[in-house]
């Protein structure tokens, strides 16, 4: 998965940017009254914008190139940030409870109050020891190694060799347990205090603790919101049921009981990814007997033609190009991070950045020419578009209208890497474009991502949420962690797990800090927003082989929403391109229809869940 870091979208993301003291330090008197409050915000919006791009660049650098020295860097400069948010954050929820505030300010107060996703309390020393506990946390997964025949592997390379269907059982098991004993175990420690300080910082802002501070950022209150994101959950799970059924009995057959049951849970580390949250990779195991050969790899496509990885970057821009959104600066082409180093450490996880909250905009990732690879540039490229799309916002408004929108735009783009788009950009012979009987195929390899993560990107807050009220002990971690698995996925690992382990901390986002329910609204909104743009350009057939590429149509409607930022709530940012102001599963629904359909029937017989 993947964020965007620019502004104060960095601290949603878990990251933070630049100390300058100003407001916060010098503590300026601010009259307790509307026009107080007017003032206040508009001092801080200038001295944020003006102090971010140091810290961006030192967080960028950090990244880049893992050193002690650019961990302590960016330590020193993220503990400075949190503690002046801290100070904006206090200043603000007391500003937010005057009457007659402007509709403006009472917003840009509301972010401020919720900007930050681990807040220090203002005791002092706190902001500097919560910032070293998260650099040492990132540096640590970022350093981490699995073993594989018992040699080293690192994080990029065990993620792709998981998703390698030449390895054995015991090949996936001994990747899947040393990955989560190396990465996750030592920072147990630090992610306990890391939530207690958090907690102390949240009461401060009048906060029950950290998860309720999450959950209070959607335009709506943290109950409305968990119920919210349960009801989509609950109208997609017949879905995901019948894809793990499907799945689980090709598993059955392709390893035998002794390795996967017939019924009851999946073993987590057969399904092709480190967290079993997407399954894609094993899809040859699983394709339809007749209808599952798709005839063609994007991977193997780009392979074919010597793309290089700046190759494919170009495609992903030719995309956004064809909807009339302007070129990428050449800024992006220097500044990015696009392969991997091969001299030093870097975090390879795939991300976004805005570094001026203007136009230095960046992606960094460690691009394999894959087909996986081909979609997550296409995903990171949205995080860019969207950003440069709103930079005339004031600063406070300079992110997405929430963050499962920021996630959904490069999704959504993504869904529309059909087999006429890759014939639009000569990647696929059209003789060669899947017949309609190919369909099953179609739908089935893109459920074994979308419809399997569902679960995933809905149990790391919850399970976080718990942590955070303290229903979850730090001795509990990883039973409470194993048991939440089991509950919403299905799944269960390839090892017993010892008790004073931290398997979730294996897992980017959790050390991190960044949270995640983004990525399960972003799974249902890019369906909503993909069958608006397909009906907006006029598209007639099945809506899971729609590509609206090259309509310019689609592209300036997208741009009147983008172009928002987090200027409005976001059902009024939805309604701007859908015309409805609500989620909905639906649309994503109608796509899979006829997958529903051929699982149900194939499914016949078969014991659903576990």
């Amino acid at each position: 998965m993947k964020f965007a870091p620019n502004a104060l979208a960095a601290l949603a993301a878990g990251l933070s940017f630049a100390a300058a003291p100003a407001v916060a330090q010098q503590a300026p008197a601010y009259p307790m009254t509307a026009e107080g409050a007017a003032r206040f915000v508009a001092d801080v919006e200038k001295d944020l914008f003006a102090s971010s791009v140091e810290n961006a660049r030192i967080n960028w650098v950090n990244y880049t190139y893992i050193t002690d020295d650019t961990d302590a860097l960016a330590a020193k400069s993220n503990g400075e940030l949190t503690e002046k948010q801290v100070a904006y954050a206090v200043e603000a929820a007391k500003f937010a409870k005057l009457g007659g505030l402007d509709a403006d300010v009472s917003r840009k107060l509301g972010i401020l109050r919720q900007g930050i996703v681990l807040p220090a309390p203002t005791t002092p020393g706190a902001a500097a020891q919560l910032s070293e506990l998260s650099t040492r946390m990132s540096s640590t997964y970022g350093k981490g190694r699995g073993t594989l025949g018992g040699k080293p592997i690192n994080g990029s390379d065990i993620e792709a060799e998981m998703g390698n269907l030449e390895h054995t059982p015991a090949q996936f098991a001994e990747m899947w347990t040393s990955w989560h004993d190396s990465v996750g175990k030592p920072m147990k420690g630090d992610y306990a205090k890391s939530v207690e300080i958090g907690n102390e910082g949240a009461r401060e802002l009048g906060f029950a603790d950290v998860g309720a501070m999450w959950r209070s950022g959607y335009d709506m209150s943290p109950e409305q919101f968990a119920a919210e994101t349960q009801r989509l959950w609950e109208e997609t799970k017949p879905l995901y049921l019948a894809l793990h059924t499907y799945v689980r009995r090709k598993l059955n057959e392709k390893y035998g009981d002794a390795v996967q049951p017939r019924t009851g849970p999946i073993r987590a580390d057969l399904l092709g990814n480190m967290w079993a949250q997407e399954w894609g990779n094993i899809y040859p195991l699983v394709a339809p007997a007749g209808a599952g050969d798709l005839g063609y790899d994007v991977g193997d496509l780009l392979k074919a033609q010597d793309k290089t990885p700046i190759d494919m970057v170009k495609a992903g821009e030719g995309f956004y190009s064809s909807l009339g959104f302007d070129p990428l600066p050449d800024t992006f082409w220097t500044r990015s991070m696009i392969t991997k180093p091969a001299d030093r450490e870097v975090i390879c996880h795939a991300s976004a950045w805005d570094v001026d909250n203007k136009d230095d905009i960046r992606i960094k990732m460690c691009t394999k020419v894959a087909a996986d690879d081909f979609t997550t540039i296409h995903h990171e490229l949205g995080h860019n578009y969207y950003q440069r799309a709103y930079n005339k916002q004031p600063f406070l408004y300079l992110n997405g209208a929430n963050d499962g929108f920021h996630e959904a735009i490069g999704d959504f783009v993504a869904l529309s890497i059909t087999p006429q788009y890759l014939v639009q950009i000569n990647l696929l012979d059209k003789a060669k474009v899947p017949s309609a009987d190919k369909d099953t195929g179609l739908l089935l390899r893109q459920a074994m991502d979308k419809v399997a993560f569902l679960p995933f990107g809905l149990l790391i807050d919850r399970y976080r949420w718990n942590i955070f009220d303290g229903s979850i002990k730090p001795a509990d971690y990883n039973k409470a962690w194993t048991r939440m698995r089991l509950e919403y996925q299905g799944i269960t690992p390839p090892s017993a797990r010892p008790d004073d382990g931290f398997d979730a901390g294996a897992k980017f986002h959790v050390p991190a800090s960044t949270p995640y329910t983004r990525y399960f609204l972003a799974r249902i909104l890019q369906f909503q927003f993909y069958q608006a743009a397909c009906k907006q350009s006029g598209w007639k057939g099945p809506l899971h082989r729609c590509s609206f590429y090259g309509n310019k149509q689609v592209g300036a409607k997208l741009n009147a929403m983008l172009e928002m930022g987090q200027s409005k709530p976001w059902p009024e940012a939805l309604k701007v391109f859908t015309g409805s102001p609500k989620m909905s599963a639906k649309p994503m629904l109608d796509y899979f229809a006829p997958l529903q359909k051929w699982l149900d029937e194939q499914n016949k017989g078969e014991k659903s869940g576990w």
